[in-house]
């Protein structure tokens, strides 16, 4: 099957506009941190009860979309799918990236952005999943790369000796990113199923990312591109969106199984914001009416219907990381097991947070970064090939 890949011109006004937009999000954003580093993080609202934001659900968020951008080439790379070799390049430049935008995320969320490159090497803990993550993080970006060397120069069994490496990797990234939460003392974080329903939000919304990105990337270049191509995608979209269903079903129904878990599973499910956020934004946009068209036989063979579905998918999970990560803070913790805490000089309850105008400018930012080295990407490598067609085409062409 031999494909060819290309850059594109990059000289059209779209394209201008496009690069000049992404890089005064990334200007907006370095000033929005570097006012935020001058003046401390109460700037953004948040405090001692509430330390992580916006920027640690965007973080968690893009690691996830990381990870799951890569099944896509892994189709290729580790099963052999060859008629999903015409993707592998990108999705693989795409992960990278999104894990790139992750760090980035996490280190505009640091006080001291100084110590974020230095201390979790200099002193590094087993015990401790902080400490961990960063080797995982790291080594990601370093397999990504030379993933791509191998796929840029055609050296099939490296490919394979790699991707392999890459699909296992990522999985081990994203449950070291659920393992944060799922191994903490939060009332709200603590599950030993919360690194595998990660894994399963991560194959999910990258799946539904990679969906969008190729319809999109083939239709602005003026590429071809099969339909069975992704209404195959479609349908495993629906499989790990069954998966993720089933997972927070079962989380839940831990919570309110548990007595010692129960109030605080009334507070996630019913709480306030954030639950409207979980049944309106999660369940009922991000995972049912997604299923819906995607397992009706009609919209689940159609490519605007898939596309539709996946925006949706992508809209859910990110859904999802809120409401993993804020609720979990905003619960008080039980700090002393059976016992009620009658005065203290920490606030106690159930705390407030709000979205800041800064956070937000930040987030544009790292989205303003990613999005500037992903259109130089297509521009100065051979990330997008000529066409791509199924199988059954090429061989009815022969």
């Amino acid at each position: 099957m031999d494909i060819k890949f290309e850059s594109i011109d990059g000289k059209s006004f779209e394209y201008r506009v496009m690069m000049i937009v992404f890089a005064v999000l990334a200007g907006v954003g370095l000033l929005a941190t570097f006012y935020i580093i001058q003046k401390g993080l109460w700037v953004t609202g948040m405090y001692t009860r509430v330390p992580w934001g916006l920027q640690i659900v965007m973080a968690v968020y893009y690691i996830g979309l990381s990870a799951g951008s890569l099944v896509i080439s892994g189709l290729y790379g580790v099963f052999g799918k060859l008629e999903y070799k015409p993707f592998a390049r990108i999705a693989v430049y795409i992960a990278m990236l999104f894990l790139i935008a992750g760090l980035l995320s996490i280190l505009t969320d640091q006080g001291r952005m100084d110590r974020v490159f230095i201390q979790p090497f200099v002193h590094f803990n087993l015990q401790s999943m902080f400490s961990i993550n960063p080797i995982l993080y790291v080594g990601h970006i370093l397999i990504c790369v030379l993933y791509l060397w191998a796929l840029f120069y055609e050296k099939k069994k490296l490919t394979k000796i790699v991707a392999t490496l890459a699909f296992g990797w990522a999985f081990c990234v994203h449950s070291g990113t659920g393992a944060i939460f799922g191994f903490g003392a939060r009332m709200l974080y603590e599950s030993p199923l919360l690194p595998a329903s990660f894994v399963a939000a991560a194959m999910a919304s990258g799946t539904a990312l990679m969906i969008i990105m190729i319809v999109a990337l083939f239709k602005l270049t003026k590429r071809h591109v099969d339909d069975e191509l992704i209404i195959w995608l479609g349908r495993f979209l629906a499989i790990c969106v069954i998966v993720v269903l089933y997972f927070l079903a079962v989380e839940n129904a831990y919570r309110a199984y548990v007595v010692e878990l129960r109030s605080a599973a009334v507070y996630y499910l019913f709480g306030g914001m954030h639950s409207l956020l979980f049944w309106i934004g999660l369940i009922f946009i991000g995972l049912v009416i997604p299923m819906i068209i995607l397992f009706r036989r009609k919209t689940g063979k159609s490519v605007k219907w898939i596309v539709l579905a996946s925006s949706m998918v992508i809209i859910g999970v990110l859904c999802e990381r809120y409401v993993i990560v804020i609720p979990g803070l905003t619960y008080p913790p039980e700090l002393f097991a059976g016992m009620e805490i009658t005065h203290s000089v920490i606030e106690e309850g159930i705390a407030k947070y709000q979205i800041s105008f800064l956070e937000v400018l930040q987030a544009f930012g790292v989205l303003g970064v990613t999005g500037f080295m992903f259109g130089w990407g297509l521009r100065y490598m051979k990330l997008l090939p000529t066409e791509a067609r199924a199988l059954n085409h090429v061989a009815a062409s022969k």
